[in-house]
């Protein structure tokens, strides 16, 4: 009776994981990235700015192929094993192509070669891809950008922009010589030059209609031809076969409420524009009749969001400042680009299983949208991490795989690569986004540059969290909700001074007062008249005590201070303890100071930590919380991408943090390695990012890290949230 009742419950545990298990939606998860500094030439210098704009893929699915402008070249990528995609080689060209996609195992390749913006001028070169080596090149009298084949590959059409010079006339329109649209044939995937036909597009466009510039096509599946003047505000129907203009409209305006519309260091979604011009970019047929296009607004600015029409001109659907929110809630709000929003300028469409799906890519936040087509209002499923400034996307629904190209390269600037970036679609849960905001009191919160954690007392799950300077109009104590998943952050307790938002302030760390207030630990910086202090905020948010660091810590004090704070003890016995992220003036190389402070006495003292050493970069510390009986710190370099190698978590006993007095010969701590944080940065399979910078354990002994996005600046904005599991029995 025993067994067979346990047979039978087992039996049913494992239908009920099956049920689920078919019920499960499926859903797409970054599986690799591709730095594209990996496929330079033998010998070049791998420093040297790299790009990856338009990408496509064989018809195999197995081969990459991707523009990149400033090398001049176009890049292979072998995906056979999507996961461990591997460098393919380069061509390079006499000029700077613009766009690439692939016939018959040919890459057919847009290149720019014009001597002046004046005296424009561009091939279409095929590309064997067995050999690496250049077949045939056909003159398309004119500046390429985008470039499209129809659904049999026998026709193509390439968007001769003849592009204006922003340096002329604030880049205002017209600017001569005019854009226009080639069209040619292929057979059996070879380009047969001599078909070349030039549809010229002047005189439809109601903004400078004698200058247009065509910008992205596209074909459906009757061998039309959706032709975006992204400047001109116009969108052309095309006969691909006879090149007679079908139709063409105005892509209209649009007015948006719920924007940032200030470039002011602070996040307030409750602003409004009217009447901005939709500029579309990107355009991708949904089906015969209906198009998508995404509308950039990068020219005059305003629009962010997409719109989709019917061939006839009619909006069937506007997203408004829909994209831009939800881009916001994930922390991928670019602040600086406050006039011009997240800039929409990718699109690629595919079907998946039984699901018509199309992908919009935002340059400035980095992120793509997927959007499942309903045939009428789109259902938005994901948002995806990308890598800096998403270009270009192919899908490959044979493979299940959508592949994005990021245009991107900061290396002179000691930031993360170039990088293609590959994600899969399976049944499962989405990695990303791994935190989220909320509403309060009906207003959008939005957050960026996480700079520390602490926990909320007796809580599990429950901690609280700090922005940094990025943001110093709106300095914030965030709460979140560690046990959702994503987590969530359910409130916001802005910093004031005198009832205003609290100015020259850079918090990298917070510790609760356990009387609802907190110490804040402030890092200097003379170039922005910060002071490196302690700042005490009550349970409003009020800032009711600055405590400037003493003489003898001034003496030597530099740039780099309080990356962290934690407090030891309680009422008069709270001893406040702050990392110090760098070497300042009076410490020995490789070693920082753990400041304490004692509130009760005003008394200050000090230790030395002992860095790790690196073969580059620097090495610091992020953070510092007191649990238990040790003290948890971060320790790490500050690179990124493969050439990170130190974001670990270490540990030093409180016994141990025995301060001395500032002055004199202060004592060093020994440190124990808790835990190596890289394999957790690599989870998602992205590029390691470089800011660990928040950590703590919350009231149920689980430690929990963040890492800070810069507020989207020169940074993919991915904000990394995870916990790390127990760490109060260790």
């Amino acid at each position: 009776m025993k067994t067979r009742s346990l047979t039978a419950a087992l039996a049913a545990v494992l239908a009920a994981s099956v049920a689920s298990a078919a019920s499960a939606e499926p859903v797409f998860n970054r599986i690799a990235s591709f730095a594209v500094a990996d496929n330079l030439p033998e010998g070049a210098d791998k420093a040297k700015p790299t790009s990856s704009e338009i990408i496509a893929a064989s018809e195999d699915g197995n081969t990459l192929v991707y523009s990149d402008s400033p090398n001049k070249a176009i890049g292979f990528i072998d995906i056979t094993d999507a996961r461990a995609p591997k460098a393919g080689g380069t061509v390079a060209f006499e000029g700077e192509p613009t766009s690439v996609t692939f016939a018959a195992g040919k890459a057919l390749v847009a290149v720019n070669t014009r001597e002046s913006y004046v005296k424009p001028s561009g091939i279409l070169a095929q590309v064997d891809v067995a050999s690496k080596t250049v077949d045939a090149t056909c003159d398309l009298g004119g500046q390429p950008d985008s470039i499209a084949l129809n659904k049999d590959k026998t026709l193509a059409a390439i968007a001769i922009e003849n592009e204006r010079d922003e340096e002329v006339n604030d880049g205002d329109i017209p600017q001569m010589p005019a854009g226009d649209l080639v069209l040619l044939s292929l057979k059996d995937g070879v380009v047969d030059c001599g078909s070349i036909k030039h549809v010229a597009l002047t005189g439809l466009a109601e903004v400078a209609g004698e200058d247009p510039e065509p910008e992205f096509v596209s074909f459906n599946g009757l061998d039309e031809v959706a032709v975006t003047l992204q400047e001109n505000n116009h969108i052309v129907i095309v006969d691909g076969k006879t090149g007679a203009v079908k139709n063409h409209f105005s892509a209209g305006t649009v007015s948006l409420e719920g924007v940032d519309t200030k470039k002011d260091g602070a996040l307030k979604f409750t602003g409004k524009v009217e009447d901005v011009a939709r500029e579309p970019d990107a355009v991708k047929w949904l089906d015969d009749n209906r198009l998508v296009v995404a509308n950039e607004g990068d020219w005059k600015g305003g629009a962010r969001g997409f719109t989709i029409f019917d061939k006839q001109g009619k909006v069937l659907y506007e997203n408004g400042a829909a994209f831009e929110r939800e881009i916001a809630k994930i922390g991928h709000y670019p602040d600086k680009r406050n006039k011009k929003g997240v800039e929409p300028e990718g699109l690629e469409a595919a079907k998946f299983g039984e699901d018509n799906l199309f992908f919009v890519l935002a340059e400035r936040a980095s992120i793509v949208g997927v959007y499942k087509d309903t045939g009428a209002e789109p259902e938005l499923l994901q948002l995806l991490p990308s890598g800096i400034a998403p270009e270009g996307a192919v899908a490959i629904p044979a493979r299940n795989l959508l592949v994005t190209a990021n245009e991107a390269d900061l290396v002179d600037d000691g930031g993360a690569r170039s990088h293609v970036m590959i994600y899969e679609r399976a049944e499962g849960e989405a990695a990303y986004p791994q935190i989220v905001s909320t509403e309060k009191d009906g207003e959008l919160i939005g957050f960026g540059a996480l700079s520390g954690l602490a926990p909320v007392k007796d809580k599990p799950g429950m901690l609280y969290a700090v922005n940094d300077s990025f943001y110093a109009s709106q300095p914030t104590i965030f709460t979140i909700d560690a046990t959702a998943k994503p987590a969530k952050i359910v409130d916001a307790l802005r910093i004031t001074r005198n009832g205003a938002a609290a100015q020259k302030l850079d918090s990298e760390g917070l510790t609760p007062d356990g009387e609802g207030g907190f110490w804040l630990a402030n890092e200097g910086d003379a170039d922005k008249l910060y002071a490196h202090a302690i700042i005490h905020v009550n349970a409003k948010g009020e800032i009711d005590k600055e405590i400037a660091i003493p003489a003898e810590l001034r003496a030597g004090e530099k740039r780099f201070g309080f990356e962290g704070i934690t407090s030891v003890g309680e009422g008069d016995d709270t001893v406040l303890w702050m990392a110090v992220q760098r070497e300042w003036g009076d410490d020995e190389k490789g070693f920082v100071k753990l400041v304490s402070y004692k509130p009760s006495d005003k008394e200050w003292g000090a230790v030395r930590y002992p860095l790790e050493k690196t073969e580059s970069g620097w090495v610091g510390l992020s953070e510092i919380t007191a649990n238990g009986d040790h003290a948890y710190i971060i320790e790490r370099d500050n690179l990124i991408g493969q050439a990170a190698k130190l974001k670990k978590l270490y540990r030093v006993a409180l016994a141990d943090l025995k301060p001395a007095k500032l002055g004199g010969e202060l004592p060093v701590v020994k440190k124990e390695e808790v835990r190596d944080l890289i394999p957790d940065l690599k989870a998602t399979n992205g590029y390691v990012v470089d800011k660990v910078e928040g950590f703590t354990i919350d009231a149920a002994g689980n430690g929990f890290v963040v890492t800070d996005n810069d507020g989207v600046d020169d940074s993919s904005g991915e904000t990394l949230f995870f916990g790390i599991g127990p760490l109060n029995a260790m």
